[in-house]
């Protein structure tokens, strides 16, 4: 018997290589409940039958580490035809309960380990003779899984052992669920430092929103050097550009034509979720997928453009959040600086957007009073520039069905889009609502946070050109 529990401790050790890297699930100052069902194995010398064992545990967790766990087992068992004391097929039942102490190793992981110790008692109580209560010491292992940050499955094997007069070894192991609730959620940890990466063709300036004007590094004063980039940021797991970052693509492309001499290598780049190498074909798609809007939708000759793929391999924030990871799944343009002459900046254009972000309550279409003031910004520059228009997007996270937010999310856009008509006066016929539901979340929707930031408006207002 001690060779088959042996054999189970190792097995379970061995899932250690399995543990993920998500956020920390075994939260400090957790209440967990745990309703659980396995199997109870007496000492041969009790000549009790093997039983079905179910149980129910209470715990609380310290920290993230260290935690408590009272337990109650019930098994109906039968004695076999060696048990004198009891009698063939007379029936028993035993009664485990008590209190282990839990030491969990990498809480931080979504696959946890841990080990368990602790003490209790155990009654056996037979039909038809007198029972036995004891004292009993037990030690074991456990392993979590979180599927979610207050659900886990779980399971675990104890050694029990007692006198009577001699020393007697009992064995249960049981699965179950670990229902998470309160406690401290853990703060998120710097991702580490990633390997120096290859050196780039060129090296990547500093991303603006607007051109940058930087003194000539030629001896020639008469001369400026006249700088443009590119920053766009993608939906998860997709190539295909947002609307409202179709006008930077724009902006390049205005820039690449009035200066034929330039070219551009466009970088495409991920975040950590998924393989490296899904990641570096997603990245190259992305890449492909901007050449492919300024050749196609811009005219510019294909030769003068370069698309690369990095994957995972160049962050710029970490990947340890929704907002770092947003921010890495991104494409990067690399653009040659053209040499004007001073003076002609002042006639250069000038493009005016603007993208206005609005959060909901989940299920809700109501827009929040807090936004007002975003929304007056909208109303505000689309008075000003009497003929832009704007498109209304609505978004939802992925709880419920696809139809149902689909349903919700063109009635955020609508309600968004009545907010204007009536509040601010902008006329109906330069306002479009467009409902996208789950289809384009800019977070993972695995956490509260991420769910949240995909449960959105989305304003892409036209473009207007002023001169400086």
């Amino acid at each position: 018997m001690l060779k088959r529990g042996k054999v189970i401790i190792l097995a379970l050790t061995a899932l250690l290589a399995l543990a993920g890297t998500a956020a920390a699930e075994n939260r400090e100052g957790a209440f967990t409940i745990s309703p659980v069902v396995g199997g109870y194995l007496f000492d041969g010398t009790q000549h009790l039958k093997f039983s079905a064992m179910p149980g129910i545990r209470f715990g609380y967790n310290f920290t993230s580490n260290l935690g408590v766990e009272a337990f109650f087992d019930y098994a109906a068992t039968e004695g076999t035809g060696h048990n004198t004391a009891i009698g063939p097929g007379a029936s028993a039942n035993m009664y485990h309960y008590g209190g282990d102490m839990l030491y969990h190793f990498m809480p931080e992981k979504k696959l946890v380990p841990y080990l368990a110790a602790g003490y209790g008692g155990i009654n056996i109580e037979p039909a038809n003779s007198r029972g036995i209560a004891k004292g009993v010491f037990d030690w074991g292992v456990g392993l979590k899984y979180f599927v979610t940050e207050d659900l886990a499955l779980r399971t675990d094997f104890r050694q029990l052992f007692y006198k009577n007069p001699d020393t007697l070894y009992n064995y249960l192991f049981d699965v179950g669920v670990t229902f998470n609730f309160g406690g401290k959620k853990p703060a998120v940890k710097a991702a580490a430092a990633p390997s120096p990466p290859p050196p780039a063709p060129a090296p990547a300036p500093v991303a603006e929103p607007e051109p940058l004007v930087v003194p000539a590094a030629e001896p020639t004063p008469e001369k400026m050097k006249y700088c443009i980039t590119m920053d766009i940021e993608f939906t998860i797991d997709s190539d295909a550009i947002r609307d409202q970052y179709k006008p930077e693509v724009a902006r390049v492309a205005d820039f690449m034509k009035k200066y034929p001499d330039t070219t551009a290598i466009i970088e495409g780049h991920t975040d950590n979720v998924g393989t490296a190498e899904y990641n570096l074909a997603l990245s190259q798609r992305r890449a492909d997928s901007v050449m492919k809007s300024l050749v196609q939708d811009f005219g510019i000759d294909q030769s003068r453009l370069t698309a690369k793929g990095y994957g995972l391999t160049r962050p710029i924030a970490p990947n340890t959040t929704d907002a770092g990871r947003a921010k890495n799944r991104r494409t990067d343009a690399i653009i040659d600086c053209a040499m004007v002459p001073k003076g002609t900046l002042d006639e250069l254009p000038e493009q005016l957007c603007m993208v206005l972000m609005v959060d909901f309550d989940s299920n809700s279409a109501v827009v929040k009073p807090e936004y007002d003031k975003e929304l007056a910004k909208l109303a505000d520059f689309m008075k000003q520039y009497p003929t832009v228009t704007a498109t209304i997007a609505g978004h939802t996270d992925n709880v419920g069905s696809r139809e149902g937010n689909m349903k919700l999310s063109q009635k955020r856009a609508e309600a968004v889009v009545k907010y204007l008509e009536q509040k601010f006066g902008i006329a109906a016929d330069r306002l479009t609502a467009k409902g996208y539901g789950d289809t384009r979340p800019i977070a993972y929707n695995t956490t509260p946070e991420g769910r949240t930031q995909n449960r959105r408006i989305t304003a892409v207002v036209d473009c207007v050109i002023k001169k400086k």
